[in-house]
């Protein structure tokens, strides 16, 4: 087990912010986890797991030891006639996982491409893009318990899938890992290092095309039945036009969640603004639009210091060239006083801050 000492981060976030993680170590198999969990020296130091720093802004220098997920392979795991159950590794890119997944044939997951992040962060934060969610491809998952080292499996209930959300980022009030590895708490955040990650693909396929931009694709391009590497294409083309690459520019994709709202609440703001981007939900409440909330309250293309609102989706915070992770919440803050002033809702961010 090598331990690394000021480790430059701004390469490991996709915010691009400077920072430091005072002790590092690269993980690359179950066993290096369990050799951290079990050394005297580093065992016993709180841990945080990092994948590919798409959801992190950090504000300052990492002093809990930061293990650098760099676990891969790719594999089908089965084939039944409902489904192919393929695995990843958790270091593994999510958006070069779902283009090899398409190139064997294996449908399914055409949606969430270009998805910036590990696959091992994508249960954390239930990943989701044009209608399709993580849980709704999940099959299970296994993770290294960073109390004891003990290594075990949760399948989709155990998780506690919500929008943007899962058992992985919630702290658990009693322990969380039982002897014989069942979860018994309610949280596993800082609990848990998800090592990999098994995907159900249905057989047979079929397209998710309930969002607008998806539909648009489909009439301009006159396909009827479009393919899963049409969509694929169709969400990397919608991605690319309107998200900025945070190879050039630095962002943390989608800053903020879509608030979900009551039928009234929803009527209330319609009488006040007309105009407002919102979608119906099955379970009878209303999913506004963050990114047009933020939009209504004139942030788009504005900054406070270096951190800035990207002129083409007011829903992306960028780092403008040397922000701090302080600018950065400072403007988040900035703009959910703004938003909650004038429409009484209060957003919430995606990132976790470090």
């Amino acid at each position: 087990m090598l331990v690394e000492k000021n480790v430059p981060l701004q390469a490991c976030n996709t915010l691009h912010i400077v920072a430091k993680a005072h002790f590092l170590v690269r993980v690359a198999s179950d066993a290096d986890v369990q050799a951290v969990v079990a050394s005297p020296e580093w065992g016993i130091k709180p841990k945080l797991a990092l994948g590919g720093g798409s959801n992190m802004v950090f504000t300052g220098d990492i002093k809990p030891v930061v293990l650098k997920v760099e676990i891969m392979g790719r594999r089908l795991v089965q084939e039944t006639s409902k489904a192919f159950v393929v695995e990843a590794g958790a270091g593994e890119n999510w958006h070069d996982f779902v283009t090899w997944t398409l190139q064997q044939g294996f449908d399914g997951l055409e949606n969430m491409a270009l998805i910036p992040g590990t696959v091992g962060a994508a249960p954390v934060q239930n990943i989701g893009a044009y209608g399709l969610e993580l849980q709704d491809r999940f099959e299970s998952l296994d993770a290294v318990d960073l109390q004891t080292g003990k290594l075990f499996t949760l399948h989709a209930a155990q998780c506690a899938f919500g929008y943007r959300d899962s058992v992985f980022k919630h702290a658990a009030p009693t322990p969380s890992v039982q002897s014989d590895s069942t979860i018994q708490g309610l949280g596993l955040a800082g609990r848990a290092l998800i090592t990999r990650v098994r995907f159900s693909l249905p057989k047979p396929w079929k397209p998710v095309l309930g969002y607008a931009d998806l539909e648009r694709k489909r009439v301009e391009t006159n396909t009827e039945q479009p393919t899963a590497l049409q969509i694929y294409q169709w969400v990397c083309d919608i991605r690319r036009a309107k998200l900025p690459d945070p190879a050039v520019i630095g962002n943390a994709g989608s800053f903020f969640k879509n608030p979900t709202v009551t039928q009234e609440q929803c009527a209330d703001i319609i009488a006040r603004d007309p105009k407002i981007v919102h979608y119906h939900l099955s379970n009878g409440s209303v999913k506004l639009a963050a990114g047009w909330l933020i939009d209504a309250c004139g942030w788009k293309g504005k900054s406070v210091g270096n951190a800035g609102v990207y002129e083409k989706q007011a829903l992306v915070l960028v780092n403008r060239g040397g922000a701090t992770g302080g600018e950065v919440m400072t403007l988040a803050r900035a703009i959910q006083t703004s938003v909650y002033e004038r429409f009484g809702i209060m957003l919430e961010p995606e990132p976790v801050v470090v």
